[in-house]
């Protein structure tokens, strides 16, 4: 019976059994699409990693499974990926430097590691594209009705951002009411089931431990909440970023997870200068739970 070797990691915490549980699989080039798909429903994580091949010095290619389907590109299995080959000795110093390359389904993902002052390990990814903004198919009282909310608390029309990944943008006017926003299933049906961007992601920003409160639902990935999701942070704070026409560098650091009991804490950069947006990041720490052999 073949094993194949995994590794799992909380990823956008420096904390154990917080932020984003996900898996790694670190020789997954022999194992076919529905090999991966299985694997990544028998699992259930949000977000399962297959590294299918090294293909140059510091750079492999990796493909994302959520347990109904791949993904071109996401924040967690990313942030956490790089953490975990640095962690293994995978990496080599180029000029002094780790730095590292993940061709993922959107393209190519470039990552950078620094530490912080608690000694942690932080990798720093670019997105492949740019925030691209597009109106939603959602209504002020639709949205309201969908998360099980007075109108009042929907601060703006809601809007579809990317950077690979859709998400229907929902601004809401309070941390609180982020917290009490509860996803109809039955009007999220009726509603996004076929939209071309069916995930939500509501957010506000906030006074508290970090300047943005996010949440994010993705029902058809078989996802019913996330507890971190960089794809959704790069999308957000991108957005942001072009909306207000920001001509200086940006940061927000967002918090996500907390309704669930797993909290987490994404880092988000945006450089930007007269021309536009020039770049989008998003960084963050893991924490390497267990290893193992997984038999199919």
């Amino acid at each position: 019976m073949k094993g194949l070797k995994y590794y799992t990691l909380d990823v956008f915490t420096e904390r154990p059994f917080s932020g984003n549980p996900l898996a790694v699989f670190t020789d997954a080039g022999g194992l076919s699409d529905e090999q991966m798909q299985n694997i990544a429903c028998e699992l259930n994580l949000s977000e399962t990693v297959f590294i299918t091949g090294k293909t140059d010095l510091n750079r492999w290619t990796i493909r994302i499974f959520m347990p109904q389907g791949e993904i071109p590109f996401a924040g967690h299995p990313t942030v956490g990926t790089a953490i975990l080959l640095k962690q293994l000795g995978w990496l080599e110093r180029v000029n002094g430097a780790y730095e590292l390359l993940l061709d993922e389904k959107v393209g190519p993902v470039p990552v950078k590691y620094s530490t912080n002052a608690n000694g942690a390990v932080s990798a720093r990814f670019a997105t492949a594209v740019l925030s691209e903004m597009s109106s939603s198919c959602l209504s002020v009282g639709d949205a309201a009705r969908m998360l099980g909310l007075d109108v009042e608390h929907i601060k703006l029309f809601p809007y579809v951002a990317s950077c690979g990944v859709p998400y229907q943008i929902i601004e809401l006017d309070s941390v609180s009411a982020v917290s009490q926003a509860i996803l109809d299933m039955s009007v999220w049906t009726e509603l996004l089931l076929s939209n071309e961007a069916p995930d939500v992601c509501i957010f506000s920003y906030s006074n508290e431990s970090a300047d943005i409160r996010m949440r994010m639902f993705a029902p058809i990935a078989g996802i019913a909440e996330d507890p971190a999701t960089g794809s959704a942070a790069a999308a957000l704070v991108g957005s942001l970023a072009l909306s207000s026409e920001l001509k200086n560098d940006a940061g927000w650091m967002i918090e996500q997870g907390i309704e669930m009991g797993r909290p987490s804490l994404i880092g988000t950069h945006v450089n930007a200068n007269s021309n536009g947006v020039n770049r989008i990041e998003v960084f963050g720490s893991a924490v390497l739970m267990s290893e193992g052999v997984f038999y199919n």
